[in-house]
């Protein structure tokens, strides 16, 4: 079993974390499929781009009805990825180079294979091993119709019937995404016995940390009403429950006695007056910052993100996250080349201008780098990949899609393998003379994005990533700390980190000067003649 890497036990207020999904990173044994094999034989790209750490993405035993996030056994990792003693070993080579290893945690629901969910279907109405989730009697005369009006977020009720051992039409379970997703019922002491336990599995082999899925729906509202029901002004059903502290608070009393520090990473659906709540010294570590991920791309609307997500951490001392994307979203470059920067449900594709998205998208990473905080980067970006939003609706397979009638075309697009080198797929995805295709297809116009070609292309997003991550580790400022706003135009945002470090992004049409004094240490952009382009970043220092 491995160890962590060297103590630090601040190490993660200031990470640059790079999520991998392990489907899509790359294939180690030739069947078009991502695997941890394919994962330790990238893991060097990983140490030259710079990061700190690694999110995996699940790898647990799934029937993979929504790519893992349907997980039958926590303990053990589904055999399209791998074996156990290979996730064993990636974590420990991972150490050796000075990468901390977190992983994907899916508290909130399981597989409908899941052993202990299959003998809830099996027991019958009254049985204990049904308290363990949330089933119920139907509504109507013959509890024919759900029991409460919840949606799922995929798309349709959030109630599937299900059908009793002698053929009759039975009681209903929940499920806030897929009906192959039943939740669990964290009131029940088993479910939180169980995961304390599935907690120390994972730290006894050493990973650093929890990215834990949807933190803040895990507890229903008692009693479970309609959400047309409620009182005006009521709180949600899925709001902010105490329960859900209790929880947290227990983990991090188990992760906090490891002799180095391990993390939790909440997934919060929540407002901004409970985010701080999660975060207190005692709960999770950080929360992803998802207003950040949506906002605009405008200077009003970024900096006025900025400012809340700074003061919303700061009374519990936490750190902020960064996020332009992850797999659920619409890749930066795409959103970003739009008319329309707004971040939206995922929708079928617009006009987009690639070379607009990918200037934008340059800027975003120095602005997100310099922010006081941690930074999370979704695979591919750091090549400036863009949504692949041509994918045949016969080769999609995303459950959302279905689930909604089609009229959400799904997240496969920000899901594409990735491509390493070569001039056509599958771009040294997989081994050479693999013949298994894909399992989603690339796009052809990749070749000018592998990571062989942008590699040593001092115009590339690849190197500016590189250069930007290593001046991130480098610079006393960057990381975890505070923000001073510098006076600029009102297309303009500036912005002091310590003494002397500075970041200017430039959003108006025109080119903007640099302040006296300034020595640029990095551009997202070509500076023209001295002075700052439309969309460009750059990082500075100014000299007395």
């Amino acid at each position: 079993m491995s160890t962590s890497t060297t103590p630090d036990a601040s190490w993660w207020r200031g990470a640059a974390i790079y999520q991998i999904y392990p489907r899509s990173y790359a294939d180690g044994n030739g069947d078009g499929i991502g695997d941890i094999a394919g994962i330790r034989a990238r893991l060097p790209h990983l140490r030259g781009l710079g990061v700190d750490a690694v999110w995996i993405s699940p790898w647990y035993v799934s029937p993979m009805a929504d790519a893992g996030y349907d997980v039958a056994d926590y303990r053990d990792i589904d055999p399209l990825f791998g074996t156990l003693d290979e996730a064993e070993e990636l974590i420990s080579e991972a150490h050796g180079i000075g990468l901390r290893i977190i992983v994907d945690l899916v508290p909130n629901h399981c597989s409908d294979q899941h052993p202990w969910f299959r003998a809830a279907l099996h027991a019958g109405p009254g049985s204990p091993v049904r308290e363990l989730f949330h089933f119920r009697p139907g509504r109507g005369d013959h509890g024919e119709l759900p029991p409460n009006d919840w949606q799922s977020c995929f798309g349709g009720p959030a109630w599937t019937r299900t059908t009793e051992p002698d053929g009759t039409p039975g009681e209903w379970y929940l499920h806030l995404f897929a009906p192959q997703q039943p939740d669990w019922n964290w009131e029940h002491p088993q479910v939180r016995d169980e995961f304390e336990s599935i907690l120390r599995f994972w730290l006894d082999r050493g990973v650093d940390g929890f990215r834990i899925d949807v933190a803040s729906l895990l507890v229903k509202q008692e009693g479970l009403p309609d959400k047309a029901a409620l009182a005006p002004g009521a709180p949600a059903p899925d709001a902010d429950r105490p329960q859900v502290h209790e929880i947290y608070r227990a983990w991090r009393r188990i992760s906090d006695s490891y002799a180095d520090e391990r993390i939790f990473v909440g997934e919060l659906w929540v407002s901004p007056e409970s985010l701080p709540r999660y975060l207190r010294p005692d709960e999770l570590h950080t929360g992803f910052n998802f207003p950040f991920l949506q906002a605009t791309w405008e200077p009003a609307a970024l900096r006025t993100v900025i400012d809340e997500t700074l003061a919303q951490h700061a009374p519990v001392g936490a750190p902020a996250t960064w996020v332009l994307g992850n797999h659920d979203a619409t890749r930066v470059v795409t959103r970003y080349g739009r008319a329309d920067t707004s971040f939206v449900e995922r929708q079928q594709p617009v006009p987009t201008d690639l070379e607009l998205g990918i200037r934008r998208a340059r800027a975003a990473a120095l602005l997100s780098l310099a922010l006081p905080g941690s930074v999370y980067i979704y695979q591919g970006e750091e090549l400036g990949l863009w949504e692949v939003e041509d994918i045949p609706l016969d080769q999609r397979q995303d459950p959302a899609i279905q689930q909604s009638g089609g009229k959400d075309p799904g997240r496969d697009g920000c899901r594409v393998p990735l491509p390493w080198e070569g001039e056509e797929p599958p771009f040294g995805f997989s081994p050479p003379k693999a013949q298994s295709e894909l399992w989603l297809p690339q796009p052809p116009a990749w070749k000018n994005h592998t990571v062989a070609a942008e590699t040593g292309d001092p115009d590339s997003m690849l190197e500016l990533y590189r250069r930007a991550l290593h001046i991130r580790r480098s610079e006393t400022a960057l990381g975890d700390g505070t923000l001073t706003w510098l006076p600029s135009p009102d297309q303009v945002l500036a912005f002091s980190r310590g003494d002397g470090f500075h970041c200017l992004v430039n959003f108006s049409q025109d080119s903007v000067g640099l302040p006296a004094h300034a020595e640029p240490v990095l551009t997202s952009s070509p500076l023209d003649e001295g002075l700052v382009p439309s969309d460009t970043a750059v990082w500075f220092h100014t000299r007395s």
